[in-house]
């Protein structure tokens, strides 16, 4: 396009300025000039855009130029060439501020839309989040396996989709992070390592290894023996309200506890539950957005997170209570 506007130019720079002839058509002149001048224009807005998507790997659609709305940058899809498997890589790489971006764990699977928390030690890639109850998480299995929710804000709700969630899950080791906060405003959490999820053929089954942290393991059903036999989510397939792949012989644990999760018999742990405000609830079964080893059964809780990065990344500055979620 630049060698066209330079021809072009250099054409205007040969007619004469002078006054009219026969041949000579001054308003086509004037009008084909305009032309130029908007190709030059946007091929300015071209080379900025493609020079800002090579820095930062994303796309600003705030961002303006001499007071031009610059095109939006699709979520999915598309020829532009993402190199990051995960956030953890794009923070290696450019040490970004929090916010959407385009990862990739698969090469031989299109690029999809993810939040990164680039807090908290950096490179965590957000799975699910809840904050405010303004997204049902009550959704059929197509729903869970490609993801719902809204991916704009840093306040917004989601669920990545299990199809995402296991090609993140599935080469190397990661661990992942549950950030919870009550209606008070406390802030607890939980790590697990190794963590996994299987494939759509396996129903999308959990693997987990050691828990650390100060909410309790509600993972593995929490510390008695008999509720771990009833509620641990270790081993267990995806389950949601008409793909039943619990082992609740008498009923249904995603249609009774309102969403998509590793459903035992049924759980300890119901991060996927119903958002209820305030906290505590009561209702007929303890279907609330629930981590029954801090806040037990009957609290729902008011914000949560859950967020995986490999097990060897190496932060700078630690994971403790985590950053406001």
């Amino acid at each position: 396009m630049s060698a066209v506007i330079l021809l072009l130019m250099v054409f205007f720079g040969t007619l004469p300025s002078g006054g009219s002839t026969g041949d000579e058509c001054p308003l086509e002149l004037l009008e084909l000039k305009e032309r130029i001048q908007k190709l030059n224009y946007e091929l300015i807005i071209g080379e900025w855009t493609l020079m800002y998507l090579r820095t930062h790997h994303r796309y600003r659609p705030e961002s303006k130029l001499d007071n031009t709305a610059l095109p939006t940058l699709p979520s999915t899809g598309g020829n532009l060439l993402v190199h990051d498997r995960d956030c953890s890589e794009l923070f290696d790489r450019l040490r970004p501020e929090s916010g959407f971006y385009r990862i990739r764990p698969d090469t031989t699977l299109e690029p999809f839309l993810v939040y990164c928390d680039m807090e908290d030690g950096g490179g965590w890639t957000v799975v699910q989040k809840r904050c405010n109850g303004k997204v049902d998480f009550n959704r059929d299995w197509e729903e869970y396996k490609n993801g719902f929710g809204h991916f704009k804000s840093r306040k917004d709700e989601f669920w990545l989709g299990n199809d995402h969630i296991h090609s993140l899950l599935y080469r190397g080791e990661k661990v992942m992070k549950i950030d919870l906060m009550d209606w008070n405003g406390e802030k607890s959490y939980a790590m697990y390592d190794n963590f996994k999820v299987a494939d759509e053929k396996d129903k999308y089954r959990l693997y987990f290894g050691m828990y650390s942290g100060r909410a309790g393991d509600a993972l593995s059903g929490g510390s008695s023996m008999v509720d771990q036999w009833s509620a641990s989510h270790s081993g267990m397939q995806f389950s949601t309200k008409k793909q039943d792949n619990d082992r609740y012989l008498q009923g249904n644990c995603a249609v009774e506890n309102m969403g998509g999760w590793w459903y035992n018999r049924c759980h300890a742990a119901n991060l996927n539950g119903k958002f209820y405000r305030g906290g505590k609830y009561t209702a007929k079964h303890d279907n609330g957005v629930v981590w029954s080893t801090w806040r037990g059964f009957w609290y729902s809780l008011r914000h949560t997170s859950m967020k995986v990065r490999p097990t060897a990344f190496m932060d700078s500055q630690g994971s403790g209570a985590g950053p406001n979620i």
